[in-house]
């Protein structure tokens, strides 16, 4: 057996609250560069912490491998000695034990994903006004480090959490879907479940065939990398456009605040969708990745 609960799951799940909570707050750069008409400002930020939440998602990737290795390598163990006719039904019910403690592991940081998602959503007034404030700092300063610094000035905190409050329902009614592409919609859920589960499903594959984990785990990058591709074929494109006709008047603003509202509900959706297809997607990994060892 091993434990469920150990540090690294600890940090995974704290860092993947941090990061998927940052994911969301970047949409508000669409309503920043409505407010203030710099749209390629907006983006920048955008970018920077798009690219900075990406980063961070290399050190939860780093946690999940020693989560892998012990559940891995419990299982080698159990497969070199557990031989005997009278220990081989043990022998996978120990190994079955194993995975599904691993399994849960997985589902709770997914979880923990999720809940980052539905923070982040929530903070989105918040984030909206840390936007704004960057733009305009930008442009006095003319340095994004300074810029950013500004974040940690305790007036500044506090003029943010100020906008730290709970949606109206009666807000919530407001978004209309009639000017929101459905096709951006949907792809903005299979966008979000392909980056919230591609790794962690790799992971699952490793243990699930411990002979191949290693290629198992490799499938993770072209799984992200085909998450990144359909992002910016698909979601980034539509919802820059819809941008740039509020700025030149051609749609309400509304439309702007309406859209990044649903793509939060969208990533909210992939998230909780991801708990019905971890298993499966490790499965189809595991699969992919034994084809690659043994195929001819």
């Amino acid at each position: 057996m091993i434990p469920f609960w150990t540090w690294q799951l600890g940090v995974a799940l704290a860092i993947n609250v941090v990061v998927q909570a940052i994911q969301i707050g970047a949409y508000a750069a669409r309503l920043a560069g409505v407010r203030t008409g710099r749209i390629a400002t907006s983006i920048s930020l955008f970018n920077l912490f798009v690219t900075a939440s990406r980063l961070a998602t290399l050190i939860y990737t780093l946690m999940l491998g020693p989560l892998s290795d012990r559940a891995g390598n419990a299982i080698r163990a159990i497969m070199l000695h557990g031989t005997g006719m009278g220990a081989v039904s043990q022998s996978a019910q120990a190994i079955g034990q194993i995975r599904h403690t691993f399994d849960l592991q997985l589902r709770a940081i997914v979880l923990a994903g999720l809940l980052g998602t539905v923070l982040g959503s929530l903070m989105l007034p918040m984030f909206t006004e840390m936007y704004v404030r960057g733009v305009r700092s930008f442009e006095r300063t003319k340095s994004v480090p300074h810029s950013l610094m500004r974040l940690f000035d305790p007036q500044v905190i506090g003029d943010l959490l100020r906008h730290l409050r709970w949606p109206r329902f009666s807000e919530l009614l407001g978004f209309s879907l009639r000017g929101i592409p459905r096709r951006l919609l949907i792809f903005n859920v299979v966008v979000t479940g392909i980056y919230a589960i591609g790794v962690v499903a790799a992971y699952y594959a490793s243990v699930l065939d411990v002979n191949v984990a290693r290629t198992a785990i490799g499938i993770s990058g072209i799984i992200n990398g085909i998450g990144t591709v359909a992002f910016t074929l698909f979601v980034d494109p539509t919802s820059s456009i819809i941008v740039d006709e509020a700025v030149k008047g051609e749609r309400p603003h509304r439309d702007v605040k309406a859209m990044v509202f649903y793509l939060s509900l969208t990533a909210i959706v992939g998230w909780v969708l991801c708990q019905l297809i971890l298993q499966p997607a490790a499965e189809i990994i595991a699969f992919v990745a034994h084809l690659v060892n043994h195929g001819h």
